[in-house]
């Protein structure tokens, strides 16, 4: 968030609202993390089988497992991400636009 202080100063100062900024970082972190469930699902079914190895009782393909692992990678992002956004849109534009 540090590196895009100027440009949240910028979007400030033309006139975006504190839930406007703070809905624009928790977007952009929630595509960064749906990529991430994403790519990681079709990954762990395309290694399913030597994923069979590690689990003892339940198949490499479980939907609840793959399923408790995807929500489990959007929580964590999503609490990762709020305290940015609460800073985020807290940003007075004067301050952002000197700060170097």
């Amino acid at each position: 968030m540090k590196q895009r202080t100027r440009e949240i100063g910028v979007r400030v100062a033309l006139g975006a609202t504190a839930s406007r900024v703070m809905a624009l970082v928790l977007s952009q972190a929630a595509r960064l993390g749906i990529a991430g469930v994403v790519f990681g699902l079709a990954g762990a079914l395309l290694v399913a089988r030597l994923m069979a190895t590690m689990f003892f009782g339940v198949s490499a393909t479980n939907p609840w497992i793959l399923g408790g692992s995807a929500w489990l990678l959007v929580a964590v992002v999503g609490l990762a991400t709020f305290g940015a956004a609460r800073r985020a849109s807290k940003i007075e534009a004067a301050v952002a636009l000197r700060a170097e």
